[in-house]
């Protein structure tokens, strides 16, 4: 048996998150000492890990709830309980995709910027003769990405203090 203290150490979880989890109806499973503080059988922490992670991928409480219900129904929900979880890798497939294009985006910016700094001026991404960026600019920036070696040499200022 383990206290709650013993779990948000063990699965690096704040107590604070695993009493949510409870006073949202997530662990239903959760047994209570005769001092009514939570008991935790060492199957509780498969709950709690996959409570964690689909918190964390930014399922919403209710839906979290409804997929603990269905585990608490038992093998009859095994098909319904895989169905829900593979819609859940698609929603976060989606989600990672949108945040690598994010990523991506904003270190062609930190390039176009450690260029400019470099230079001590932006006008060297500017079509000539104007202020707009050169559609070119972003076109160099992925010529150098997919020729180089290091990621951080490419798109991180040397400071000084370094």
């Amino acid at each position: 048996m383990y206290s709650i203290g013993d779990v948000a150490d063990m699965m690096g979880i704040n107590t604070s998150a695993i009493r949510f989890y409870d006073k949202q109806g997530l662990l239903p499973f959760v047994e209570r000492d005769s001092a009514g503080r939570r008991v935790f059988k060492k199957n509780d922490l498969n709950f709690i890990e996959v409570i964690d992670c689909l918190k964390k991928s930014g399922v919403p409480v209710k839906d979290i709830g409804h997929f603990v219900q269905l585990c608490m129904q038992g093998d009859g929900t095994l098909m319904e309980r895989y169905e829900y979880l593979d819609k859940e890798e698609e929603v976060l497939e989606e989600k990672i995709e949108e945040m690598q294009k994010q990523l991506d985006f904003l270190r062609y910016k930190k390039w176009y910027y450690k260029t400019s700094v470099e230079a001590g001026t932006e006008s060297i991404h500017f079509a000539p003769g104007t202020n707009a960026v050169d559609p070119q600019t972003k076109e160099k920036f992925q010529t150098e990405l997919e020729h180089c070696t290091n990621l951080r040499d490419l798109i991180d200022l040397a400071r000084p203090d370094e």
